[in-house]
């Protein structure tokens, strides 16, 4: 499916971020080309020519705009961000203070809006909160409550056992029979994703920006009475190993454990996308014939819609009955280029 000029120019008006990844703008009369969502000044029609690669637009002798940064992927966690959180997963109880990020050439200010608009936390909260995440999953393996509290820079007892309390709801002693679902960040060449997993497997894979994102973690934790906690689980490395080969190219299946949350009927809708070959596109009609029953061709979308397991259930691989990219949670662009990947529809 090729998108017609009218259709990419009335994006770019609208500045729809749905566009954001399917195509670039060139402005003949400047030399610059824009992602669809660039806030600087719409030329006219005639001045303008889309591209489907910001390579091609450069190719052409096009630069970047200094407006909306084509070349930048937006939701791509930055290297000092990614290098924050490295340390901190290997030491909770540091403590980054302003004075402490300008000695490392980091701008206090950028890093307090990254963490607002990414976690809705300040960074220092986010700090506080990824210590006591350390603390809960130490307390569960046993060990000792008052070493754990001084263990993650609290100075009192008293201050880490109403911390945490605020945190889970539960004081540190009760937590030991509280259920852990294990959270990590997790960066992909179509954007930063959040990965969930218990022991049995791989319970959530969504892109950052997905809208329902909150919501689907508040029925994650109610679904499986559990407590969402930032970690290591050894479902990731796994997960991350085949997702780096899976977008390389030199991967069509992936082995990494499941565990996906939903009911009966759901999971029978979510088996069937499992059984979708790579390199293919099934109708959503086609997808409930496999399922037993043609007539409950809304019920399996709507299903297709509440899967959380992104990519590893493939539901981009369901495509309207005239061929069309239909809605997809984590953007059309992000569908169109997982079928590119897999070389299932030319654009």
């Amino acid at each position: 499916m090729q998108l017609s000029a009218d259709i990419m120019y009335q994006a770019s008006f609208d500045k729809n971020p749905d566009f954001e990844g399917v195509f670039w703008m060139g402005v003949k009369t400047t030399g610059i080309f824009c992602r669809p969502t660039c806030t600087a000044r719409k030329p006219k029609p005639e001045n303008v020519e889309f591209f489907q690669s910001a390579k091609d637009a450069i190719l052409k002798g096009y630069r970047p705009c200094k407006v909306c940064k084509p070349l930048e992927n937006p939701n791509e966690t930055p290297d000092y961000i990614q290098k924050i959180l490295e340390e901190l997963r290997e030491d909770s109880s540091l403590k980054f203070t302003d004075v402490g990020l300008v000695e490392r050439g980091v701008e206090p200010a950028n890093v307090r809006r990254w963490f607002q608009k990414n976690h809705g936390l300040t960074f220092q909260a986010f700090q506080r909160m990824f210590r006591l995440n350390t603390a809960f999953k130490k307390i569960q393996q046993g060990e000792n409550i008052m070493e754990t509290a001084y263990e993650s820079g609290f100075e009192s007892l008293s201050g880490f056992n109403e911390s945490f309390k605020s945190i889970f709801g539960v004081s540190p002693k009760n937590s030991k029979t509280q259920r852990i679902i294990d959270l990590k960040r997790i960066e992909t060449p179509i954007g930063t994703m959040y990965a969930a997993a218990v022991e049995e497997g791989i319970c959530m894979l969504e892109f950052t920006d997905r809208k329902m994102l909150e919501n689907e973690f508040t029925d994650l934790a109610k679904s499986l009475n559990a407590t969402i906690v930032q970690g290591e689980n050894p479902h990731f490395q796994t997960l991350e190993k085949e997702l780096s080969e899976y977008f390389e190219g030199n991967r069509t299946e992936f082995t990494v454990p499941l565990s996906p949350v939903g009911t009966d009927f759901q999971k029978s809708v979510w088996n069937v996308l499992l059984k979708i070959p790579y390199g293919e596109t099934w109708t959503y009609r086609k997808q409930s014939e496999v399922l037993g029953d043609a007539k409950k061709v809304r019920a399996v979308a709507n299903a297709n819609g509440m899967n959380k397991i992104s990519i590893l259930i493939p539901c981009h691989r369901v495509i309207g009955s005239n061929g069309t990219l239909t809605g997809y949670g984590g953007g059309i662009w992000r569908k169109q280029k997982l079928l590119e990947l897999e070389k299932a529809i030319l654009f």
